[in-house]
């Protein structure tokens, strides 16, 4: 079994959390201690107002604040919760809904909403638009068929249930009460909705290091190693509250001698997370670079030396670029189109070893990592769940 360790530190105005899994740090995340200078944060739920429609692209912008608009799907409109209607049209401008931001504004990109509903829980999320019953594909076969049978009597047509990797060691009465606090939640919120103006925020989501800690793997966890009394007290309450079978995880760390950072050598595995160049044991390396539709990451030979035929020796660099490259997918939390540029092979039956490799370690992914094709030209394709944004644009925004 894996063992995970977690640790929790501020600096300056960052906080910062550390997965560590057999000692070995597979992901980071950073927080602006503020929220990064806006409320409007991954999760919230809201009373919008539907500014302008844009029917050639099937989208709407709805306005959640003033001045602050975002990107509509259309499509969801049918099972929208509407707490004003200016026409009979499914959507038009003037109409008030409920949304919830659902991908965070990048760059130049607005915000996402979406007027179907996530609600999520430590072993479950509750979907409205989606009605269905499903599992994560990561729990075993058998499990998650039992789950699905014993859920059949909370089927409906109004929301559905997914079952969450942490479920795995879970018991069926703690799934079903959590899942009964969601529901609540969600009822709640409709409710309340009808009586609230435009612009009201009617869900807050917790701040993004007290959600990574609801969404990390639980398995094998051994201990969270908070550094701060203040992050301390936050994490314990919500703890006390939401997971009090937990508390005994908790570890406060006295960094008056030595902090948490240079204990576990933090600093130049964040450095190595935020560089171009990536280098692997044999001595090749891997380029990452990100563009705005993309990002490509490209293996280069390097350093290594072998005296075995040039297959054999592209081969075996390939291989560890794409242990390496899987890691840093996870590590850097990138997200979208991925192009992998490995060595040319020449020859089918490595490449299809190589791809085989490649798609086992993706598959340790907690986040969905897909290997989608391989281009005529040579490149490998892979997609990955855009969940939060990508370590280099929390790090250096100010």
């Amino acid at each position: 079994m894996i063992s995970r360790k977690i640790l929790l530190m501020k600096e300056k105005s960052k906080i910062w959390m550390f997965l560590l899994e057999n000692d070995d740090i597979v992901e980071i995340h950073c927080t602006l201690e503020d929220g990064g200078g806006t409320n409007h944060a991954l999760g919230n739920v809201y009373i919008g107002k539907v500014k302008n429609i844009v029917p050639n692209i099937g989208a709407a912008f709805i306005e959640i604040d003033n001045k602050v608009e975002c990107y509509y799907d259309m499509n969801q409109a049918e099972n929208a919760i509407f707490t004003h209607k200016s026409s009979k049209k499914p959507l038009c401008a003037g109409d008030e809904l409920v949304v919830q931001i659902s991908k965070e504004a990048v760059k130049t990109k607005a915000p996402t909403v979406s007027s179907d509903l996530s609600f999520h829980g430590r072993y479950a999320i509750l979907t409205s638009g989606n009605t269905r019953i499903g599992t994560s594909g990561k729990l075993p076969k058998a499990l998650r068929m039992e789950l699905k049978e014993r859920l059949q009597p909370l089927k409906n047509e109004e929301y559905g249930i997914i079952i969450r990797t942490n479920a795995k060691e879970a018991d069926f009465s703690d799934i079903l009460e959590e899942i009964k606090s969601l529901e609540k939640n969600y009822h709640e919120i409709k409710k309340t909705a009808q009586t609230r103006t435009c612009f009201s925020c009617l869900s807050q989501s917790s701040p993004s290091y007290i959600s990574d800690l609801k969404n990390v793997y639980t398995e094998g966890l051994t201990e969270i190693i908070i550094e701060g009394e203040d992050l301390y007290k936050e994490i314990r309450d919500y703890y006390e509250k939401e997971q009090p079978e937990d508390l005994n995880k908790l570890r406060h760390y006295d960094g008056s001698q030595l902090s948490l950072a240079s204990l576990y050598h933090t600093q130049p595995v964040l450095e190595r997370a935020l560089g171009q160049r990536v280098w692997l044991k044999n001595g090749a390396y891997l380029v990452i670079q990100y563009t705005e539709a993309l990002t490509v990451i490209d293996v280069n030979s390097g350093k290594f030396v072998s005296k075995k035929n040039p297959l054999e020796t592209y081969l075996k660099i390939n291989l560890e670029a794409a242990k390496e490259t899987a890691k840093q997918l996870r590590l850097r939390n990138l997200s979208g189109i991925i192009i992998v540029d490995f060595i040319n092979l020449d020859d089918e039956a490595a490449t299809q070893e190589l791809l085989k490799v490649f798609r086992h370690h993706l598959a340790q992914d907690p986040i969905q990592a897909t290997l989608v094709d391989v281009t005529e030209l040579q490149l490998v394709e892979v997609t990955r769940k855009k969940v939060r944004r990508p370590l280099h644009e929390t790090y250096f925004t100010q």
